[in-house]
């Protein structure tokens, strides 16, 4: 397939936004129990960083469907699945089944910062807004 007009970094960026699209979506619904989840792992102002959680999750991850700021927002998903790694999967500080179920789910963050390092690496691809606007022709300027 002609890597130029492959729609498969369309697919894998749709597929990659899913979950935040869906984490903001049910945050929307219990945004009482996510501030209270945050504050009890010690996040400062909970009740308004809750709000920002869900503005990155629900539009960020709208934006990185359709490729718009495409690099920007895979920089942006990386640091915060990084910090949701950090803060509220700490296995190694937990034994048993709470242990392996953390550590699943580190892993498993992880592996979204990979996939975020490949958005910022090679962008949003040819099916996308970035792409729509790379492709504009320039402005002329008046001859000086």
């Amino acid at each position: 397939m002609n890597e130029s007009v492959s729609p498969l970094p369309a697919l894998g960026r749709i597929l990659l936004a899913l979950i935040f699209v869906q984490a903001g979506i049910s945050k929307l619904g219990t945004v009482a129990s996510t501030t209270a989840n945050m504050a009890s792992h010690g996040i400062p102002y909970a009740n308004i960083l809750v709000w920002g959680a869900i503005a990155l999750e629900l539009v960020g991850g709208l934006m990185l469907m359709a490729g718009w700021l495409t690099r920007l927002l895979g920089f942006l998903f990386f640091l915060y699945v990084l910090t949701l790694g950090l803060v509220f999967h700490r296995y190694w500080e937990m034994t048993g089944a709470a242990a392996r179920t953390q550590h699943a789910y580190f892993f498993q963050h992880l592996a979204i910062m990979g996939g975020m390092l490949y958005v910022m690496a090679f962008g949003a691809g040819p099916y996308s807004i970035d792409a729509l606007i790379r492709r504009r022709p320039p402005v002329p300027q008046p001859a000086t």
